[in-house]
């Protein structure tokens, strides 16, 4: 690991996290705490998708639902106005909805060879992405004179990484330039995400083999073909699996780094706060 024990931790000039786990367990309000002591630099790999590697394809989608409006159709032809995602740390929904949901068209649905086009051009953009992390960290130093960095990841990084391989080329690259942190949620929060989940069901990414075989089990069970398929139904159908799914490969990438818990961030009020707690992860001495 980048730091051997707590002592280098609490001495290092230069503190750079990586921190991993399911959406919705406090990875982005931990990136925006340690932002908000002007110490930390913040950077959120869904952010870099969005803007670097899917930002032209974002827009270029909203412009083609946009050119079935005859009236938008001759203000975009005519250069009249102009359509761009509005993409922040604390507003992704623009690759979110380009992503979408396969299934059934006359309900927002796609092909799923269109989603399966969509899930591999994300996945080639998170990687990306996730490969700039050190150009980042030393950006963060050297341009803008940040001390510390925290990466905030997306919760389909497990889908693309092989934790059992040590010499798997994007974990070997993260632990090398920032400390992996997992954020471990229990029995209790994974209820709550499946909760919130069904409230309002979203677009996700997902490792293509696993895609294909819930697919064909929902197709299966469900007696029905592509174009049956409720959109809504089948993510919030794929959610719960989809976690069991990744619960055991990120347990596997947390040996790579150190584990925390959502209460524990819960309880955090300072930068201060957070170094201490990761202090607690690692041994006293090296």
């Amino acid at each position: 690991m980048l730091y051997s024990s707590a002592q280098e931790w609490r001495d290092a000039a230069h503190r750079k996290v990586l921190v991993f786990g399911m959406s919705g367990l406090g990875k982005t309000h931990l990136s925006g705490l340690l932002r908000g002591s002007e110490n930390w630099f913040h950077y959120s790999i869904d952010y870099r998708i969005g803007t670097r590697y899917l930002g032209e394809t974002i827009a270029d989608n909203a412009k083609a639902e946009a050119m079935k409006v005859p009236f938008l159709r001759d203000l975009l032809l005519s250069d009249s106005i102009y359509i761009g995602s509005n993409i922040t740390f604390e507003n992704l929904s623009p690759v979110a909805t380009w992503l979408g949901k396969p299934g059934d068209p006359d309900k927002g649905g796609l092909p799923m060879a269109e989603y399966a086009k969509r899930q591999e051009l994300f996945k080639q953009a998170e990687i990306s992405a996730l490969l700039d992390t050190g150009y980042f960290s030393a950006r963060a130093q050297t341009l803008y004179g940040y001390d510390h960095f925290i990466c905030d990841t997306g919760g389909s990084i497990c889908e693309w990484v092989d934790p059992g391989d040590p010499q798997d080329p994007l974990l070997n690259a993260l632990s090398e330039e920032c400390l992996l942190v997992w954020i471990k949620g229990d029995d209790a929060h994974t209820q709550e995400l499946i909760r919130r989940f069904d409230k309002a069901p979203k677009p996700m990414a997902y490792q293509p083999e696993f895609l294909e075989r819930v697919w064909q089990e929902y197709l299966n069970e469900n007696k029905c073909s592509e174009d049956d398929v409720d959109p809504n139904a089948f993510i919030r159908w794929t959610y719960a699996k989809a976690l069991t799914h990744r619960q055991p490969r990120y347990a596997a990438m947390a040996k790579w780094g150190v584990t925390i818990t959502p209460d524990q961030i819960g309880t955090l009020r300072s930068e201060d706060d957070f170094v201490d707690l990761i202090a607690t992860t690692l041994p006293a001495a090296g």
